[in-house]
């Protein structure tokens, strides 16, 4: 363990009032009553670099040299979610609080966890953390700023960058290194050099941490970054791609037919569609992200021209793949399989029969699938008819369901003297095709028909 001293700090300053105005009354109640009694306690980390940039932070950590024991004592109902790490969870008027000790760590051993933690002070525990901007303290009782390590200056500077020695910063816990991209880009901040130099050499260090927390980086930042496509571009030129996706090389290498697709390969391509959602829909992202993922392993060159058939079957098996590797819940890897299969279908809606049309449309996935045609068609040829025509038609349906409730049942059929089996399945579904083509004005009207023809050998 470091030796620890008596060290100012390099920068304390008066809070911008906005800080006391935008920051969670309750977490000023539980710093005032560490204050009180005789505790220093400050907010710590990312609450403080947001609102330092006007953001409404999303939690409230806070930092005290209370050892676990005061902390609990002080609020009753408390519990300790890490006693060896100093951390307790602190309730108050409806929402939990983290707060911990101020703390010193010891080697780590595992790309995640120090081997030991001692009580430390405040300067000593901003230096462990992983970037400039998460290592700031605040006292929004006396409205002071206390900068150890430049978190200031690199906020104004829009920069990420690494406490001390970023490779060191990184062997202590491997997903920093994805955390350092996810802070940039929904930040909007650039990686600062030395930083971003040390991460290449580094990233197959992903491959020995659980894959629950690569998941969950991973998600954060195709749904929080302010550009995901440019976020993702990020991850592929600093080597971490091609390790939690290893077909994005080949994506990139992959040409693609001009008249269709003058944007360029397929990874320009899928990287065009994710900076253009509106939605940021995770499952919609992970579609985005993988719908042409088949393309590089079935490109042939036919009559001179790039085809790629079959590649939304090859791609779903390839997304399938990669999302249970990731450990995404079936029912999500599901989902984005079957958006993955049927993403080029929707390009021949226009040729289909107006009951293909009402089934596709009456798709749980249906509204994903027209955002994914949207995005693929915006960011490639721009053709826009096809997606016009299927809004229209969701407009059509707007008033009455696309699929509505079946005029012709299994009991129908039966009382007209056919056997249980296959036949019943059969004719309830030509029936039901009739139904949704508007071929008949009734029920009975239908039923008459589907009489007729059961006599008629042509069934």
């Amino acid at each position: 363990m470091k030796k620890q001293s008596r060290r100012q700090p390099a920068l304390a300053l008066r809070a911008p009032d906005f800080i006391e105005r935008n920051c969670d009354p309750r977490a000023i109640a539980i710093i005032k009553t560490f204050q009180y009694r005789g505790h220093p306690a400050y907010l710590a980390g990312g609450c403080v670099r947001d609102m330092l940039l006007n953001r409404l932070p999303k939690d409230y950590d806070i930092a005290t040299n209370a050892d676990v024991a005061t902390i609990t004592s002080l609020f009753p109902g408390s519990f300790v979610a890490g006693k060896s790490f100093g951390v307790v969870r602190v309730p108050m008027n409806g929402t939990e609080f983290e707060v911990a000790m101020f703390r010193s760590d010891g080697k780590y051993l595992d790309g995640r966890h120090p081997s030991s933690v001692a009580p430390a002070l405040p300067w000593v525990d901003a230096c462990r953390r992983d970037f400039t901007v998460n290592a700031l303290f605040c006292d929004p009782v006396d409205h002071v700023i206390f900068d150890y390590v430049g978190g200031i200056k690199d906020i104004k500077r829009r920069k990420i960058r690494a406490v001390g020695d970023p490779s060191e910063r990184f062997a202590e816990d491997h997903l920093r290194l994805l955390r350092a991209v996810r802070f940039a880009t929904t930040l909007d901040f650039q990686l600062d050099k030395t930083t971003r130099e040390a991460i290449p050499p580094l990233a197959n260090s992903l491959t020995k941490i659980a894959t629950e927390r690569i998941r969950d980086e991973f998600c954060r930042i195709l749904v929080e970054s302010q550009r995901p496509g440019d976020a993702v571009l990020m991850l592929h030129a600093l080597g971490i791609l091609r390790i939690l996706l290893p077909d994005a090389d080949a994506m990139q290498k992959q040409e693609q037919p001009p008249d269709y697709h003058p944007e360029g390969d397929v990874l320009t391509h899928t990287v065009g569609m994710l900076n253009m959602m509106t939605t940021r829909n995770l499952k919609l992202a992970l579609a985005v992200l993988l719908h042409d993922v088949g393309k590089p392993k079935t490109a042939a060159k036919i009559d001179d021209r790039i085809r790629f058939h079959l590649h939304a079957d090859i791609g779903a098996e390839i997304a399938g793949d990669f999302l249970r590797k990731l450990k995404m819940p079936s029912g999500d890897v599901d989902t984005i399989c079957q958006l993955v299969r049927g993403h080029s279908r929707l390009a021949h809606a226009s040729k289909m029969s107006m009951s293909t049309l009402r089934r596709l449309v009456g798709e749980p996935t249906f509204p994903l699938a027209l955002e994914l045609h949207r995005l693929d068609c915006e960011s490639s040829n721009r053709h826009m008819a096809n997606y016009a025509f299927l809004r229209d038609l969701v407009d059509k349906f707007a008033c009455e369901p696309a699929l509505p409730r079946e005029w012709i049942t299994g009991t129908d059929i039966l009382a007209m003297g056919i056997n249980e089996g296959p036949e019943i399945g059969r004719l309830k579904q030509m029936a039901y095709d009739c139904q949704l083509e508007g071929s008949f004005p009734s029920r009975d009207a239908l039923l008459k028909w589907l009489q007729t023809e059961i006599k008629s050998p042509s069934i």
